[in-house]
């Protein structure tokens, strides 16, 4: 009663393909990999505008000297 071998396997694949047909499973198989296409395109957009944000946030923090003046009253 261990783990399932090949054998097992190749069964349970059978019998899911007889149960759903292969159009459905190839069907399956093109969205999820729509979707991981689509949520690793949407983390690079996220790092580059976090990368530009970085940058622009870092452009910045420059520091500038200026003088008080008192108002004086007319």
């Amino acid at each position: 009663m261990g783990s399932l071998s090949i054998w097992h396997w190749l069964i349970v694949l059978v019998i899911v393909a007889l149960v759903f047909g292969t159009k459905k499973i190839r069907n399956i198989g093109e969205d999820l990999g729509g979707a991981v296409k689509g949520f690793k395109k949407g983390m690079n957009e996220a790092t580059s505008e976090g990368t530009e944000t970085t940058e622009k946030k870092q452009a910045g923090t420059e520091t500038i000297d200026v003088q008080a003046k008192e108002k004086s009253d007319s």
